[in-house]
Parts: structure tokens; sequence; C-alpha cells
């Protein structure tokens, strides 16, 4: 794994947009004050809001099947019966 380029807390601070466009390619960096190391700039990491359907039909055929009424019955286990009804029946 290759060192993250070191920036001064200047570079930062006058090269700010520069330095954040690469933020938001991937880059990392390790941002200095006076010479020590004070902290990391890094990019966040970005989780995929959509699976496409072949993808999800392909990560699913390897999964257990349900049983319907095992999973009904964990349902009914759960819930509060008990529970007041919201609409005060």
């Amino acid at each position: 794994m290759a060192a993250q380029p070191e920036i001064t807390q200047r570079d930062l601070r006058n090269r700010s947009k520069e330095i954040m466009d690469a933020v938001e390619h991937g880059q990392a960096f390790t941002v200095t004050r006076d010479g020590h190391q004070i902290g990391e700039l890094i990019p966040l990491r970005r989780r995929r809001r959509f699976v496409p359907r072949e993808e999800f039909a392909a990560m699913s055929r390897g999964a257990s099947a349900i049983d319907i009424d095992a999973f009904r019955a964990d349902q009914d286990a759960a819930l509060d019966h008990d529970a007041a009804d919201p609409y005060g029946r």
C-alpha cells in the first residue's frame, strides 16, 4: 500500500478545490501543520443503493429456502399482542 501524500494546512487552504476534487476521486492525504502530522483527509466509502436484478438473482441462488410457517411463528412470537390499538378499537 502506497503512503498517502502529505499536504500542509496552508496547501489545504490555498488549493482546497483541487484537493477536494482529488479526494472525491479516491485520493487520501495526510495533513500537516508545522511539520507534524495532524490528520487525514480521506474519501467516504460510497454504498451502492441499487443492485441490478441479475446480480441480486445470482446472489440469491445460494440462499437457503424460507419455511414460511416458521417465519410467521417467529413474527408472532416477537409481536406484542397486548399493544394498544393505535386506532382506539
